[in-house]
């Protein structure tokens, strides 16, 4: 998986690298192997922000959280993605794997 991070107005430690991998390794048992992650940090007075975009074959999925520490809303948003990527797997598997049963006319 391709991850990119951009940090604006704030550092991003090795610390917060180390959970943002932990957690999109997870979001990869899910999706293929061909994703790309973008990890937005965000750092306002009282408010840190973390926004997470995840795009894969099957969709895109964005999840942007807030917090007053940066680990916090960066698990938050991690976790709102997976859930996303988690339901729409579900979804695809239920419409391809699940058809609707044939009616059988009698001759």
């Amino acid at each position: 998986m391709n991850v990119e991070y951009t940090g604006r107005q704030t550092t991003i430690t090795a610390k917060l690298k180390t959970q943002a991998e932990a957690g999109l390794s997870r979001i990869m048992k899910v999706c293929d192997q061909s994703a790309s992650a973008h990890v937005i940090l965000t750092e306002d007075k009282y408010r840190k922000i973390a926004e997470v975009n995840v795009k894969c074959r099957h969709g895109e999925w964005v999840a942007t959280c807030e917090a007053s520490e940066m680990e916090t809303a960066l698990h938050d948003a991690l976790q709102k993605v997976e859930h996303q990527a988690i339901k729409n797997k579900d979804r695809f598997d239920t419409i391809t794997r699940h058809a609707k049963p044939q009616i059988v006319e009698a001759a």
